[in-house]
């Protein structure tokens, strides 16, 4: 598991000065840590609460009213702690309030603990702006007897008053809610928490030192580090066009070492005639792949949205039809490629749909996981979803709704064990991206512990495309429980005509021209070095792999060796020694 992060959070990374009801100024530090679990007492306020007033309660209920129909009360549990609760509700947002300025251009991540008086419900943080206009900061699934941390938030359009309140459908059950937060951050503080994370994340200090043959330490000798692989897979999608386009296949493999086939192979397109199979396409691009050393993520085994079934497949077969060819599918797709793949999307969408489940049954997507898993055991199984983390009003495919999902396929018999991935697709309309609730969607899927990879991405056409692209790729390269991010982007030529990164002949795009600026920037590139007084050199690296190669000015003699920088693996000392 990822060491950022902890079941509960037993140190802030923030110091704050509180000042009167719970008021603060606080420094630039972004806390990523947050729980999965339902905790017999909630966690504090991060931030101090930030900007809310009274964010703990324990100034009865200064700064909050009523919302709505319902009514308010403040409670005091056994232990003494004081809490906001919402009963009597008529409708899913009768709650309580409070009222904030919120300025333009900033960043608001959001939390509060959370409880439900029966049962368990999806209980949501609402932004309400004096146009009337709503936006559904983040949700939980809040149960009964315990408290859930509600992590969300908002990036600011305009300098306005906003009121925060809380919903839930049931409206049997109360809300219960404790220690409120909302700590605003400039673009600028952002930016520096993404920028420090690289650097603890994505980099680790190398110390090489250079010797001659007798241990004899060499000083001001010249040392070249080249970097020949990185670690981070940061890839591209790609299709069938590329078989047929020098050009197409000379810019994906001077940039890219990890994709996704697009379409290729998907079952409607390796078997559009029923008990037809022709993988010719797809083999093709396997073998280009390979020629390249690209790495291949494979997509998808099923998809359970109706409408994307090979047609004979979705109208013509009984339940037990689909389950016979289904199996067949299944075993010749993850078998043909069997070694060849560093993941599968076992089963695509099946938060927003079920067409295997209406057919085959409510285990049907993970009874799937688990033949393929039996049938290729060295590669990653990943759900891939779209929404959970682009819009926080998709309740289908929130953060929570995905975990308990994925909770549900791994407690399938055999599942236990399965090696499962967290795929969140990523695609990403014209309008501003809220990066808060994205890095918040990440915080609460990392704490499972999966991987977590941007399957998919891509920014809708707008005028702002290229930078929102940027923002979108700079928050998941930052965040530390992601592991790999492929775009769906690609030239105009093959048909990607949303995010498309170069024009017909194939000059950059302003989303093309960032897609490269970012390729550069994560690597560390060709150094040109020398040691010290004492033979050493000390450099922070990427991860990846690496060439050195270390010269004597005077003996005219030089040494090469090859050297592997992880996280996983800090590098103690490289020794370069040159024979002379």
């Amino acid at each position: 598991m990822i060491k950022m992060y902890k079941e509960v959070c037993t140190s802030l990374l923030l110091a704050c000065i509180l000042l009167y009801f719970g008021h603060g100024t606080c420094a630039s530090a972004y806390n990523y840590t947050t729980t999965t679990k339902c905790l017999k007492e909630p966690l504090e306020a991060l931030y101090g609460g930030g900007i809310i007033m009274n964010p703990d309660f324990n100034h009865n209920m200064e700064g909050w009213k009523a919302f709505g129909q319902g009514k308010i009360e403040e409670r005091i549990s056994k232990d003494g702690n004081r809490f906001l609760v919402a009963h009597s509700r008529k409708n899913a947002s009768d709650s309580f309030s409070q009222k904030v300025q919120v300025d333009q251009g900033k960043i608001y991540t959001f939390s509060a603990s959370v409880q439900v008086s029966e049962g368990s419900e999806v209980v949501a943080v609402v932004f309400t702006f004096p146009t009337g206009k709503n936006i559904r900061g983040g949700d939980v699934i809040a149960e009964h007897g315990c408290w859930s941390l509600l992590k969300g938030g908002i990036v600011a359009n305009f300098t306005s008053l906003v009121e925060i309140h809380f919903e839930s459908k049931n409206t049997s059950a109360e809300i219960w809610v404790d220690n409120v937060s909302l700590q605003p951050f400039t673009k600028e503080e952002w930016k520096s928490h993404q920028d420090k994370s690289i650097i603890e994340q994505r980099k680790s200090k190398v110390r090489l030192q250079v010797t001659q043959a007798n241990k004899a330490h060499l000083t001001g000798a010249k040392v070249l580090i080249k970097q020949t692989r990185l670690d981070f897979p940061f890839g591209c999608g790609m299709n069938h066009n590329i078989l047929t386009s020098t050009e197409y296949q000379n810019w994906f493999a001077s940039r890219f070492r990890y994709t996704t086939f697009t379409n290729e192979m998907k079952w409607y397109s390796t078997e559009i005639k029923q008990g037809q199979e022709n993988y010719t396409i797809a083999d093709g691009m396997v073998k280009f792949a390979k020629e390249n050393g690209i790495s291949i993520r494979g997509h998808n085994v099923f998809w359970d949205n109706p409408k994307m079934q090979p047609r004979w497949a979705n109208s013509t077969l009984s339940p037990e039809e689909l389950g016979t060819t289904s199996a067949k599918r299944i075993n010749s797709v993850v078998s043909r490629y069997k070694g060849q793949l560093i993941a599968w999307d076992v089963m695509n969408e099946n938060l927003h749909f079920r067409f295997f489940e209406d057919k085959l049954g409510e285990n049907a997507s993970a009874a799937f996981y688990y033949t393929a898993q039996q049938l290729d055991p060295g590669t990653m199984m990943f759900m891939n979803e779209y929404n959970t983390m682009e819009y926080s009003s998709d309740e289908a495919s929130s953060p929570a709704n995905y975990k308990k999902k994925l909770e549900e396929i791994l407690s399938y018999p055999g599942n236990a064990n399965l090696t499962a991935g967290i795929g969140l697709q990523g695609h990403f309309g014209s309008g501003q991206p809220n990066i808060a609730y994205m890095r918040s969607v990440l915080d609460f899927l990392g704490a499972t512990g999966y991987p977590i990879w941007l399957t998919e991405v891509s920014v809708g056409i707008g005028p702002n495309q290229a930078q929102y692209l940027e923002e979108v790729l700079r928050e998941a390269y930052s965040h530390p429980a992601v592991q790999g991010i492929i775009m769906f982007v690609g030239p105009i030529t093959a048909g990607f005509n949303e995010t498309t990164l170069v024009d017909k002949n194939f000059n950059n795009t302003p989303s093309g021209d960032v897609v490269d600026k970012l390729i550069a920037e994560w690597k560390t590139g060709s150094l040109e070095l020398a040691t010290d007084d004492h033979g050493y050199i000390d450099v922070s690296l990427f991860h990846g792999d690496y060439e050195v190669t270390a010269e004597d000015n005077f003996a005219s003699s030089s040494a090469t060796l090859s050297f592997k920088v992880t996280k996983d693996k800090p590098q103690s000392i490289v020794q370069v020694q040159i024979d002379t």
